[in-house]
């Protein structure tokens, strides 16, 4: 541990977290690495940092308190040191394990790909939490916002976040595809265009099973009652498909007393509505049209229903399955609409990569936008939490920018910490804001008779409603 960063002194008091046999240890005065962010983010860090303080002194009556340590990156890197991403600030994040950051600018003609990047392969941050959840004002585009309370879990470390591609016209893509046509799809119809540019999608067995880990876990700790398997399974069989397949295989084998599937709550459902029911009925039942269907396909279902009966009949029939975290699966496209006509079906989401990129946007439309959705990249022994928003320069040092994604996102590290005292103070302070209709300049033209207010301002009114 270095007593000194890019040159800036580690804070005395305070004490840095530690993690030891999968657990964090976090002391009373923690060290928490910000990045205040560009553009925008140095407004929204100091109203932010704020209100996090009023909210661990309110909640623990001075016995907790966190010491804030600035690291460099971005443009105030840049401006100091020459560099976007100082190696010191990496080194920081690393050390001291758990931070925070605002939006930053990818700068332009190159330097770094982004922050989020180097952190999460240094650091294997193979979740991409991010929460959406309605707060009781909040100008919505639907109608019942209120029934979005949804967590999703971004596997963040393939697909595309794989980086790999090769440029149309390379000598990279022309051997790529000279490869993929004559050898892996000789004798067949397919061929890759010679004009292509192409990309891989290495979805693996590891990532995927460790972040439906994950989401299972968060489910049994929170007490949420579902876990949605998001993917492109009906296309994309041996990476979308498989992705499906092992989320299963994570459920039954590893979380089997805790975990019942869709398929065989209908089979155990089946059979308490009707005592006596046979296999073979059974069967018809989950799968309708099974008669039309190949005999060896019927017989593979019958056996599916005589397994689950004899494996978990005991412990998990006779209405005991009622009780247990559902695990379903839902074709990517489909969760759109999904979450839209029936967001009370689904609380959380473990989705492959791209899938997971659109989704969080979209489902944090319902609540409000970008502007206060939160978000964590979390690995093992690991956390970087930020603002999913961007910079918006034009914006910046005016103070008026609502500072609700970085806010929240201090909600989430505060909990990923066990301070939920902390947390639930910031939250129903926050909500008790907006109700008030005293909101940033955003919120403030979508809502009748609201007062527009500053930046600063709406971080104020927040710590008077602690």
């Amino acid at each position: 541990m270095q007593t000194s960063y890019n040159g800036i002194p580690v804070p005395t008091g305070g004490q840095p977290i530690q993690y030891a046999n999968g657990a964090f240890q976090v002391p009373n005065n923690p060290i928490i690495p910000f990045i205040e962010g560009d553009g925008t983010g140095r407004d929204i860090w100091k109203a932010s940092q704020r209100v996090f303080d009023a909210a661990v002194a309110k909640a623990y009556g001075g016995k907790r308190s966190v010491k804030w340590y600035e690291v460099l990156a971005g443009e105030k890197a840049y401006r100091q040191t020459q560099n976007w991403l100082p190696d010191d600030t990496v080194k920081a994040t690393v050390d001291f394990r758990v931070s925070i950051k605002g939006p930053l600018t990818t700068p332009v003609g190159g330097g770094i790909r982004s922050l989020n990047v180097a952190l999460r392969q240094l650091m294997d941050l193979y979740q991409c939490v991010r929460p959406v959840k309605y707060y009781s004002g909040v100008p919505s585009p639907v109608k019942h916002p209120e029934l979005v309370d949804i967590v999703i879990f971004r596997e963040n470390t393939e697909d595309i976040y794989a980086g790999i591609e090769f440029r149309e016209g390379t000598p990279e893509a022309e051997k790529f595809i000279y490869f993929i046509n004559n050898e892996m799809l000789q004798g067949t119809k397919k061929k890759v265009r010679l004009d292509s540019g192409v990309g891989v999608k290495p979805i693996s067995i590891t990532g995927s099973k460790r972040l439906v880990r994950a989401a299972i876990k968060y489910a049994i700790d929170n007490n949420r009652k579902t876990v949605t398997l998001v993917h492109k399974g009906n296309i994309q069989k041996f990476t979308e498909g498989a992705f499906r397949e092992w989320g299963y295989e994570v459920a039954t084998k590893e979380f089997r007393d805790q975990t019942i599937t869709e398929r065989e709550s209908w089979i155990l459902g089946n059979l308490e509505q009707t005592p006596g029911l046979t296999p073979e009925e059974n069967a018809a039942l989950i799968e309708p049209g099974i008669e039309f269907a190949p005999k060896e396909f019927g017989d593979s279902i019958v056996a599916e229903v005589k397994d689950v009966i004899a494996k978990i009949g005991h412990s998990h029939g006779n209405g005991a399955w009622k009780s247990k975290i559902l695990i379903n699966d839902r074709i990517a496209d489909s969760i759109f609409q999904q979450i839209i006509i029936r967001p009370s079906d689904y609380s959380i989401l473990a989705t492959t990569n791209l899938n997971g990129d659109y989704i969080s946007d979209a489902a944090a439309a319902q609540v409000g936008g970008l502007g206060i959705a939160p978000g964590g990249n979390i690995g093992d022994g690991y956390a970087v939490f930020e603002a999913t928003h961007g910079t918006a320069p034009k914006y910046a040092d005016k103070d008026v920018i609502n500072p609700g994604s970085v806010i929240l996102s201090g909600v989430m590290l505060f909990d990923f910490l066990g301070w939920h005292e902390a947390a639930r103070l910031i939250e129903s302070s926050m909500e008790k804001t907006i109700q008030q209709k005293f909101v940033t300049y955003d919120f403030e033209r979508q809502m009748q008779g609201a007062t527009k207010a500053k930046t600063s301002e709406f971080a104020t009114r927040m710590i008077e409603n602690m």
